[in-house]
């Protein structure tokens, strides 16, 4: 018997110890090997962002980032440039690959973190031209948008590049009553899910069909 109380006690701290790792180090994601370096490289320029940010919170939205944009490229199945993807989205071949689907997708993920010293922004130019572009822009809590990082995918092949705001070739805008639509329809859509409710959605939104 009291061999048994050691033995319950030594398994309830074990359990116990892999809590507060879990709580310390947070979610686990499966970066890419060949993205590994870039990866690193990321959070440390997020943590420059400002001294208020948490570098282990830069590492882990990094992180997410990278594992992100490798699953969604492997779902959009991307092949050739960015616009023959999206002639093969307009003509019904694929579902997704605009350049606001990587986007909301990206973001959403990204959401997932809770993040508390830094925030994520719908960033987009060109906004409803043939040449629009949209992206994530990860900035410092409290920050600037024209001081943040860009997160972008679709004009890189489907591959996660980043840059700050200002070196951008283009020139970036703050949309956040279109981030704040992409986070009310995905909350509506899980508490539809929910609740068991039937619905159907546009593909693309009216006004979102020049990336």
């Amino acid at each position: 018997m009291h061999m048994r109380v050691i033995a319950g006690t030594i398994a309830a701290f074990a359990v116990s110890t892999m809590v507060v790792a879990t709580e310390q180090h947070g979610p686990h994601f499966d970066v890419p090997k060949q993205d590994s370096a870039k990866a690193e490289e990321l959070a440390k320029q997020l943590a420059a962002l400002s001294a208020r940010v948490d570098r282990n919170e830069a590492k882990l939205l990094a992180e997410c980032a990278y594992a992100t944009v490798a699953r969604l490229r492997q779902e959009y199945r991307m092949f050739g440039t960015p616009i023959f993807n999206n002639f093969l989205v307009y003509h019904g071949w694929k579902k997704r690959g605009y350049c606001y689907q990587w986007t909301e997708d990206l973001l959403l993920a990204l959401d997932t973190l809770k993040l508390k010293t830094l925030e994520l922004h719908w960033g987009e130019s060109y906004a409803g031209t043939w040449r629009e572009n949209n992206c994530v822009v990860v900035t410092a809590k409290g920050q600037a948008f024209d001081h943040g990082m860009i997160l972008d995918s679709w004009r890189h092949f489907g591959h996660l590049r980043w840059n700050l705001v200002p070196s951008d070739e283009d020139r970036y805008y703050e949309n956040p009553k279109y981030a704040q639509m992409v986070r009310t329809r995905a909350a509506s859509k899980a508490s539809a899910v929910n609740r068991g409710v039937a619905f159907q959605t546009r593909v693309a939104p009216r006004w979102k069909t020049g990336d």
